[in-house]
């Protein structure tokens, strides 16, 4: 089987055929952590002054026991076990519930750790350490670690645990994102990387480099009144492919462009010539300015020049006298404040 990662890695492994198996009747995936839950982990992590790293978990799925019970005939390349009736004893990749087994095999790893799972996201993993609280993101193999000291985690997972971790250190990239650091010390991530390979896609798709614009879609545009020639098969794959990019790049932070994608993804079934002149601009636009970044900054924000708001009474209500309903099961606020202003 053949993969193309977000970064544009080509990837190959063998599979198990798992969809010769029986249908599980539950779930079975592995949880991911939301990207709104790991910007404010690492939101949290600034603000406390916590050390933000990551690690990738190699052979993820390895590293558990499947429950399903298949086997294979040992082929010719088990030597003296060809002929063989062989139990499947790994959670192989491909076979319908190893996403589930890794899932639990991890949240079993983490508890041992002295973590327990967020009640605000199942995938954020959280500790208490001292007067604050420490937190694992995981996003199935991939995790994203805020803690004082990383390092010291990172060797238990790989030398008490048995995982083998790539890619660990300070975070510089994950899930698609960058996570870089400006002159002045703030913190920042940017999808600059997402938006180059999207750039060299489109150079062998069409032989040259997209035109740079300064915004998305031209002022007062009506996309739903072109009336161009309607694209070929070919070209519709170009343009749902353009979009499918286009809204990872919002999903990734790049919010500016999020009206033109949208507006333009309603013509996914039947675009025109129009509509996909349109996406290449707003591919163009990305690479004109594809710096562009979410910064993590965590000092109150000086309101001082702003005219006085009037005051108001907000105990009165017109749903009557209620108060807020506070989850019983909440964990005690640790760490500095965070200003909701």
């Amino acid at each position: 089987m053949y993969n193309v990662k977000h970064d544009g890695r080509h990837k190959a492994r063998l599979v198990a055929g798992g969809h010769l198996t029986d249908v599980p009747s539950g779930s079975v995936y592995s949880g991911v952590v939301s990207l709104r839950s790991l910007r404010i982990c690492i939101f949290l992590a600034e603000l406390n002054g916590l050390q933000v790293h990551a690690a990738d978990v190699g052979n993820a799925y390895l590293e558990a026991e499947t429950k399903e019970k298949v086997y294979i005939i040992g082929g010719p390349g088990f030597g003296e076990l060809e002929g063989h009736t062989l139990v499947i004893h790994k959670a192989l990749y491909g076979l319908r519930s190893s996403g589930l087994r890794w899932h639990e095999r991890l949240a079993d790893t983490l508890r041992n750790m002295g973590f327990t799972p967020s009640k605000a996201g199942p995938d954020v993993w959280m500790r208490r350490n001292g007067n604050i609280y420490e937190y694992i993101a995981t996003y199935v193999d991939n995790l994203a670690i805020c803690l004082k000291d990383p390092t010291e985690d990172t060797t238990a997972l790989q030398e008490k645990y048995g995982y083998k971790l790539k890619g660990v250190g300070p975070i510089t990239y994950h899930l698609g994102s960058d996570y870089q650091r400006d002159p002045d010390g703030t913190f920042h991530t940017s999808a600059e990387s997402y938006i180059n390979k999207m750039v060299e896609s489109y150079e062998r798709t069409f032989g040259v480099t997209p035109k740079g614009f300064s915004s998305p879609l031209e002022t007062n545009d009506h996309p739903e009144l072109d009336s161009s020639e309607e694209l070929g098969t070919g070209e519709i794959t170009h343009f749902q492919s353009h979009i499918g990019c286009l809204q990872w790049c919002v999903t990734l932070g790049r919010f500016d462009i999020a009206t033109a994608v949208m507006t333009m993804s309603r013509y996914g079934v039947s675009p025109r010539k129009g509509h996909l002149e349109r996406t290449k601009r707003m591919i163009g636009y990305l690479r004109k300015f594809k710096s562009g970044s979410i910064r993590v900054q965590t000092g109150i924000p000086a309101y001082s020049y702003l005219r006085k708001s009037p005051e108001y009474d907000w105990m009165s209500s017109v749903y009557g006298d209620v108060s807020e309903e506070v989850p019983k099961e909440a964990p005690a606020p640790l760490g500095k404040t965070v200003c909701g202003c």
